[in-house]
């Protein structure tokens, strides 16, 4: 058998899409995002020997530690019921949630995080304090609470306003 070596190639560079050309505000935000939240979601999966992905991260961001309801969470996630409600029931066969009474409505159903499911997301949150202490060391002395003070400021105005965006 005549087989070929697996010679690897350089990485080719590729040319930047639009938004990253035009450093669009959406692109802007998206890239710090996208590698931030790589690392967050990185942690969880490692917690759990690889169960949590990161789609599952729109749960642990949207259950209140009261519990929430699948159509709440959903809501406020900006996806569909059903969607949520395989997120939340995948959670739920491994044992990071689990299900309760509502206590205002009989007929209805909360999700709440486990004991276990409320250490990954502890995890996550101080892996993500961790990385906010590393993004203050790249930039200059007093830029990273000004950005911080800047970023609550627009997600406050935007809340304020309930823009559509249309």
């Amino acid at each position: 058998m005549n087989r070929q070596k697996n010679i690897s190639r350089p990485a080719q560079r590729r040319s930047k899409n639009i938004t990253e050309q035009r450093q669009t505000f959406g692109a802007l935000l998206r890239g710090p995002y996208q590698i931030l939240a790589a690392s967050v979601y990185g942690r969880m999966s490692e917690l759990s020997d690889g169960v949590i992905r990161p789609a599952h991260g729109v749960v642990f961001r949207t259950i209140s530690p009261d519990g929430s309801r699948v159509t709440e969470m959903a809501d406020q996630a900006q996806m569909t019921k059903q969607s949520m409600g395989y997120l939340v029931e995948y959670l739920h066969r491994h044992g990071y949630l689990e299900y309760k009474d509502d206590p205002t409505d009989g007929r209805a159903k909360l999700a709440h995080l486990t004991p276990r499911g409320v250490a990954v997301q502890e995890a996550a949150m101080e892996k993500s304090a961790i990385l906010e202490e590393r993004v203050a060391k790249l930039m200059e002395n007093g830029e990273m609470p000004e950005l911080r003070r800047l970023l609550e400021k627009l997600n406050a105005l935007i809340k304020e306003q309930a823009y559509s965006w249309d």
